[in-house]
């Protein structure tokens, strides 16, 4: 650790401090005087210019503020809205930097490990930026490099988060975010890790082995690092490229993408926690699209199995109108202090997320709605109602599966595809059960080298004798 430069560290943090704190500071003062004096604050504007504090920073602040718009009442719905447009702008790394840190990676003739390295990078995101290149071995490969110092900014970003949640619970106590807060600490410090995001890659590898629709890049241990994570180069056009395409072909997308969402769970309790247009591609066959491409593994979420078995109760709940086991889903989630009132409340924006998969028809996932204003009717029914009920504590486990829901129902909306969602879904209940999915999970994740996950205590007691998993009743 002492001869790791890019830890955790104070001047780290300062640095970052003070190029967010000085931005943060006059909305947070704002917020806080209208709290104060009781005076009206113009929550448009302020919305505005919290998103011109964020929106120049590369990092996990931009990321945390994107995933908080997809909460209900995490945010004020204002808030959310403008945060939802959220853009880095920030420049890529200049070559003389990506040297450096490359030869902080591999070592200081890194560039001779490589046949080609183009200076120029691929793509840029919120924690790294992307190179191709290619391997002795005549194979090309995309190396993604972390941006310096991202560990302190981290821990920088994950306080002003909190600060920016502690105002919030002031002034606006609809919803308890103390675990959203641990739950996002947790995640962006696994994203941070790309020793993880490669196991985790091999993971889906062996979850789609044998399908055809969905490609999984190969990962170079011997060019990879815990901040440098090198995979085979996998070609695919834009998703967006096509929005006017036939109706057949966005149909086979649809179902591509659908499926690399929800077969993991369903297998293995494991869901990709940031789906957004970036995350894929598609790859064509005889000059049509046949299935895409899955080319970021930093945010996937390993649940219990408990909660997994909690997630089809509930859907099988909604379903039949058992109101017990929709109860008894809330609970294994880790809902606490349910009443009538919070389970309907609760239950709004569940069959707005379930919507699709209760219907069983061919349907738009939007089925009528405009795109850009899906899901926001019923965000504001639960905003206003939780004004009223709560507060109320969002488990952790909820965060990025709804995260996941919200943004795969985001890519889906721009396909306009017309698919029977609940066959689909139907598909991947054939065979379920609680038990079967513990053994898998557990040896899909042994044989990676990811660990099992823990048992919360809402989960515990949701398991027969507190430990051995329950068979789910849709099996």
């Amino acid at each position: 650790m002492a001869s790791d430069r890019e830890r955790n560290t104070f001047a780290g943090r300062a640095g970052r401090y003070a190029r967010v704190g000085g931005n943060m500071s006059g909305v947070a003062a704002k917020m806080m005087a209208a709290r104060v004096f009781g005076t009206e604050l113009d929550n448009d504007k302020t919305a505005q210019e919290l998103a011109k504090a964020l929106g120049n920073l590369k990092g996990p602040l931009m990321k945390v503020a994107q995933l908080l718009s997809t909460i209900p009442d995490a945010l004020p719905p204002e808030y959310a809205a403008e945060l939802q447009s959220l853009q880095s702008d920030a420049p890529p790394m200049g070559y003389p930097f990506v040297k450096r840190r490359m030869a902080a990676e591999l070592g200081p003739d890194w560039l001779r490990r490589f046949a080609r390295f183009d200076k120029t990078p691929a793509a840029a995101a919120s924690l790294g930026q992307v190179h191709r290149a290619a391997t002795h071995a005549g194979e090309e490969v995309a190396a993604k490099l972390q941006y310096p110092n991202m560990d302190s900014a981290i821990e920088a970003d994950l306080r002003q988060l909190g600060f920016i949640f502690g105002l919030h619970r002031r002034m606006r106590p609809g919803i308890d975010t103390s675990e959203i807060a641990e739950e996002i600490a947790d995640r962006l410090r696994e994203e941070l890790n790309y020793t993880r995001e490669a196991r985790a890659a091999k993971l889906y590898g062996a979850t789609f082995a044998g399908d055809d629709t969905i490609r999984v890049p190969t990962v170079h241990d011997d060019l990879s690092t815990r901040r440098l994570l090198t995979m085979s180069w996998m070609e695919g056009k834009r998703l967006l490229t096509y929005r006017e395409a036939s109706l057949e072909d966005r149909n086979t997308i649809a179902r591509a993408l659908f499926r690399a969402y929800w077969a993991p769970f369903a297998r293995i309790g494991v869901i990709h926690g940031d789906p957004h247009l970036g995350n894929y591609a598609v790859f064509e066959e005889d000059g049509a699209p046949a299935g895409i491409n899955l080319l970021d593994y930093g945010c996937i979420r390993i649940f219990p199995v408990s909660f997994v078995g909690g997630v089809v109760d509930l859907y099988e709940g909604l379903r039949s109108g058992d109101e017990a086991r929709v109860v008894h889903a809330y609970e294994t989630w880790g809902f606490k202090g349910l009443h009538r009132e919070l389970i309907d409340i609760l239950n709004i924006w569940a069959r707005f997320i379930y919507g699709p998969i209760l219907d069983d028809r061919v349907r738009t996932l939007a089925d009528g709605t405009k795109p850009g204003e899906y899901g926001r009717r019923e965000a504001f029914k639960v905003h206003q109602a939780l004004k009223e009920k709560g507060p109320v504590t969002v488990p952790r486990e909820f965060v990025f599966m709804d995260r996941a829901a919200v943004g795969l129902g985001a890519v889906l909306l721009h396909l306009q595809a017309e698919l029977n969602f609940f066959q689909i879904f139907q598909q991947q209940l054939e065979t379920f059960t609680i038990d079967d999915v513990a053994a898998r999970q557990g040896a899909a994740l042994d044989a990676v080298g990811l660990p099992r996950p823990a048992e919360t205590a809402s989960s515990r007691m949701a398991l027969p004798g507190g430990g051995a998993p329950m068979p789910s009743n849709s099996a």
